[in-house]
Protein backbone atom coordinates (compact mmCIF):
# COMPACT_ATOMS: atom_id res chain seq x y z
CA UNK A 1 0.00 0.00 0.00
CA UNK A 2 0.77 3.42 -0.97
CA UNK A 3 -0.37 6.75 -0.05
CA UNK A 4 -1.26 8.87 -2.58
CA UNK A 5 -3.25 12.45 -3.07
CA UNK A 6 -6.42 11.25 -5.06
CA UNK A 7 -9.36 13.38 -6.39
CA UNK A 8 -12.30 11.32 -4.18
CA UNK A 9 -14.67 13.80 -4.05
CA UNK A 10 -15.94 14.92 -7.50
CA UNK A 11 -17.02 18.52 -8.77
CA UNK A 12 -20.94 17.51 -8.36
CA UNK A 13 -19.87 16.47 -4.59
CA UNK A 14 -18.18 19.62 -3.75
CA UNK A 15 -21.64 21.77 -5.37
CA UNK A 16 -23.83 19.34 -3.96
CA UNK A 17 -21.57 19.63 -0.06
CA UNK A 18 -21.69 23.68 -0.29
CA UNK A 19 -25.05 24.09 -2.13
CA UNK A 20 -26.72 21.64 0.69
CA UNK A 21 -25.04 23.49 3.16
CA UNK A 22 -25.75 26.78 2.22
CA UNK A 23 -29.38 25.76 1.64
CA UNK A 24 -29.89 23.96 5.58
CA UNK A 25 -28.23 26.81 6.91
CA UNK A 26 -30.72 29.24 5.29
CA UNK A 27 -33.53 26.88 6.54
CA UNK A 28 -32.34 26.78 9.73
CA UNK A 29 -32.42 30.45 10.42
CA UNK A 30 -35.44 31.33 9.00
CA UNK A 31 -36.79 28.23 10.93
CA UNK A 32 -35.88 29.23 13.98
CA UNK A 33 -37.58 32.83 12.92
CA UNK A 34 -40.94 31.79 11.91
CA UNK A 35 -40.80 29.99 15.59
CA UNK A 36 -39.74 33.26 17.30
CA UNK A 37 -36.11 32.23 18.27
CA UNK A 38 -35.58 35.90 16.56
CA UNK A 39 -37.04 38.69 14.90
CA UNK A 40 -33.93 38.99 12.01
CA UNK A 41 -36.65 38.85 9.33
CA UNK A 42 -40.45 39.60 9.19
CA UNK A 43 -42.49 36.97 9.10
CA UNK A 44 -43.59 36.76 5.68
CA UNK A 45 -40.14 37.49 4.13
CA UNK A 46 -38.91 34.26 6.94
CA UNK A 47 -42.15 32.36 5.08
CA UNK A 48 -41.39 32.72 1.94
CA UNK A 49 -37.38 32.49 2.18
CA UNK A 50 -37.92 29.30 3.93
CA UNK A 51 -40.31 27.69 0.86
CA UNK A 52 -37.94 29.00 -1.49
CA UNK A 53 -34.72 26.92 -0.23
CA UNK A 54 -36.62 24.08 1.07
CA UNK A 55 -38.01 23.39 -3.05
CA UNK A 56 -34.71 24.15 -3.84
CA UNK A 57 -32.83 22.02 -1.42
CA UNK A 58 -35.64 18.93 -2.66
CA UNK A 59 -34.80 19.47 -6.21
CA UNK A 60 -31.20 19.42 -4.84
CA UNK A 61 -31.54 15.95 -3.18
CA UNK A 62 -33.35 14.33 -6.02
CA UNK A 63 -30.73 15.28 -8.64
CA UNK A 64 -28.23 13.85 -5.92
CA UNK A 65 -30.16 10.30 -5.59
CA UNK A 66 -29.90 10.26 -9.72
CA UNK A 67 -26.27 11.14 -9.64
CA UNK A 68 -25.10 8.61 -6.79
CA UNK A 69 -27.15 5.96 -8.21
CA UNK A 70 -25.93 6.39 -11.95
CA UNK A 71 -21.98 7.07 -10.78
CA UNK A 72 -22.58 4.05 -8.47
CA UNK A 73 -20.88 6.47 -5.60
CA UNK A 74 -24.32 5.15 -3.44
CA UNK A 75 -21.51 2.65 -1.94
CA UNK A 76 -19.61 4.70 -0.31
CA UNK A 77 -22.38 4.94 2.28
CA UNK A 78 -23.22 1.42 2.81
CA UNK A 79 -22.83 0.49 6.45
CA UNK A 80 -20.55 -2.24 7.65
CA UNK A 81 -19.53 -3.60 11.23
CA UNK A 82 -16.19 -3.83 10.53
CA UNK A 83 -14.23 -1.39 12.07
CA UNK A 84 -17.31 0.30 13.49
CA UNK A 85 -16.66 -0.09 17.47
CA UNK A 86 -12.85 0.78 17.24
CA UNK A 87 -13.79 3.83 15.35
CA UNK A 88 -16.95 4.74 17.88
CA UNK A 89 -14.63 4.13 20.99
CA UNK A 90 -11.92 6.43 19.38
CA UNK A 91 -14.59 9.46 19.17
CA UNK A 92 -15.83 8.19 22.85
CA UNK A 93 -12.72 7.74 24.73
CA UNK A 94 -9.25 7.75 22.27
CA UNK A 95 -9.71 11.71 20.55
CA UNK A 96 -9.43 13.08 23.82
CA UNK A 97 -6.49 10.71 24.76
CA UNK A 98 -4.39 12.13 21.62
CA UNK A 99 -4.88 8.39 20.08
CA UNK A 100 -4.62 7.88 16.26
CA UNK A 101 -7.80 7.25 14.28
CA UNK A 102 -8.02 3.64 13.66
CA UNK A 103 -9.17 4.15 10.30
CA UNK A 104 -7.31 4.95 7.11
CA UNK A 105 -9.71 5.84 4.17
CA UNK A 106 -9.72 3.93 0.70
CA UNK A 107 -10.26 4.56 -2.96
CA UNK A 108 -13.00 2.34 -2.68
CA UNK A 109 -14.37 3.70 0.64
CA UNK A 110 -13.65 6.72 1.66
CA UNK A 111 -16.28 7.30 4.30
CA UNK A 112 -14.97 5.48 7.68
CA UNK A 113 -18.08 2.75 9.44
CA UNK A 114 -19.17 5.21 11.68
CA UNK A 115 -19.83 8.22 8.70
CA UNK A 116 -21.22 5.83 6.70
CA UNK A 117 -23.72 5.04 9.57
CA UNK A 118 -24.23 8.59 10.19
CA UNK A 119 -25.04 9.80 6.49
CA UNK A 120 -27.29 6.66 6.11
CA UNK A 121 -29.17 7.34 8.76
CA UNK A 122 -29.22 10.99 7.85
CA UNK A 123 -30.65 10.16 4.29
CA UNK A 124 -32.91 7.65 4.79
CA UNK A 125 -34.63 8.90 8.38
CA UNK A 126 -34.31 13.07 8.84
CA UNK A 127 -33.95 13.69 5.38
CA UNK A 128 -37.45 11.97 4.21
CA UNK A 129 -39.06 12.93 7.49
CA UNK A 130 -38.08 16.26 7.07
CA UNK A 131 -39.67 16.47 3.37
CA UNK A 132 -42.72 14.62 3.94
CA UNK A 133 -43.31 16.72 6.96
CA UNK A 134 -42.49 19.91 5.23
CA UNK A 135 -44.68 19.35 1.80
CA UNK A 136 -47.61 18.24 3.99
CA UNK A 137 -47.55 21.30 5.58
CA UNK A 138 -46.88 23.07 2.59
CA UNK A 139 -49.72 21.97 1.09
CA UNK A 140 -52.00 21.71 3.93
CA UNK A 141 -55.21 23.39 1.68
CA UNK A 142 -55.21 20.21 -0.50
CA UNK A 143 -55.89 17.97 2.86
CA UNK A 144 -57.26 20.87 5.20
CA UNK A 145 -61.12 19.33 4.85
CA UNK A 146 -60.33 15.41 5.96
CA UNK A 147 -61.55 14.98 9.52
CA UNK A 148 -59.16 15.72 12.03
CA UNK A 149 -57.24 17.72 10.16
CA UNK A 150 -55.98 20.56 12.30
CA UNK A 151 -54.97 17.92 15.22
CA UNK A 152 -53.09 16.27 12.23
CA UNK A 153 -51.35 19.39 11.38
CA UNK A 154 -49.98 19.78 14.70
CA UNK A 155 -48.55 16.50 14.44
CA UNK A 156 -47.19 17.38 11.44
CA UNK A 157 -45.30 20.67 12.53
CA UNK A 158 -44.03 19.01 15.57
CA UNK A 159 -42.78 16.31 13.34
CA UNK A 160 -41.09 18.58 11.07
CA UNK A 161 -39.86 20.92 14.54
CA UNK A 162 -38.15 17.87 15.74
CA UNK A 163 -36.65 16.54 12.58
CA UNK A 164 -35.15 20.22 12.12
CA UNK A 165 -33.55 20.17 14.88
CA UNK A 166 -31.88 16.39 14.78
CA UNK A 167 -30.44 17.94 11.81
CA UNK A 168 -29.14 21.34 13.49
CA UNK A 169 -27.26 18.73 15.61
CA UNK A 170 -26.12 16.96 13.44
CA UNK A 171 -24.85 19.96 11.80
CA UNK A 172 -23.10 20.75 14.83
CA UNK A 173 -21.11 17.27 15.50
CA UNK A 174 -20.13 18.04 11.86
CA UNK A 175 -18.58 20.93 12.31
CA UNK A 176 -16.85 20.07 15.57
CA UNK A 177 -15.18 16.80 14.57
CA UNK A 178 -13.86 18.88 11.53
CA UNK A 179 -11.88 20.85 14.44
CA UNK A 180 -10.66 17.40 15.45
CA UNK A 181 -7.53 15.21 14.94
CA UNK A 182 -5.82 16.83 12.07
CA UNK A 183 -5.99 20.40 11.54
CA UNK A 184 -9.29 22.29 10.46
CA UNK A 185 -7.50 22.91 6.75
CA UNK A 186 -6.59 19.50 6.93
CA UNK A 187 -10.10 18.27 7.24
CA UNK A 188 -11.89 21.11 5.30
CA UNK A 189 -9.65 21.33 2.20
CA UNK A 190 -10.67 17.94 0.38
CA UNK A 191 -14.01 19.19 0.24
CA UNK A 192 -12.42 22.22 -1.56
CA UNK A 193 -10.27 20.76 -4.18
CA UNK A 194 -11.82 17.27 -4.20
CA UNK A 195 -7.85 15.90 -3.09
CA UNK A 196 -7.12 14.02 0.26
CA UNK A 197 -4.75 11.18 1.33
CA UNK A 198 -5.28 8.17 0.54
CA UNK A 199 -3.86 4.15 0.85
CA UNK A 200 -3.83 2.86 -2.40
CA UNK A 201 -2.98 -0.98 -3.70
CA UNK A 202 -0.81 -1.24 -6.51
CA UNK A 203 -3.30 -2.43 -8.73
CA UNK A 204 -5.46 1.27 -7.68
CA UNK A 205 -2.36 2.88 -7.88
CA UNK A 206 -1.33 1.62 -11.51
CA UNK A 207 -5.09 2.02 -12.33
CA UNK A 208 -5.50 5.58 -11.63
CA UNK A 209 -2.14 6.94 -13.24
CA UNK A 210 -2.93 4.65 -16.33
CA UNK A 211 -6.58 5.77 -16.81
CA UNK A 212 -7.02 8.55 -14.80
CA UNK A 213 -3.80 11.06 -14.71
CA UNK A 214 -5.69 13.85 -13.24
CA UNK A 215 -6.92 12.36 -10.20
CA UNK A 216 -3.42 11.52 -8.41
CA UNK A 217 -0.47 13.64 -7.48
Amino acid sequence: MSTRRVMIFSRFERFWHWSQMALVATLLFTGFGLHGFHHLLAFGTAVNVHTVAALTLVLLWIFAIFWHFTTGTWKHYVPTSRGLLQVARYYAWGIFKGERHPYHKAYWRKHNPLQALSYLGLKLVLFPAIWISGLAYLFYFSWSTIPGAVQLLQGVALIHTAVAFAIAVFVIIHVYLLTTGHSFKEHLMPMVTGFDEIELSAEEEAYLERDEPGHIR
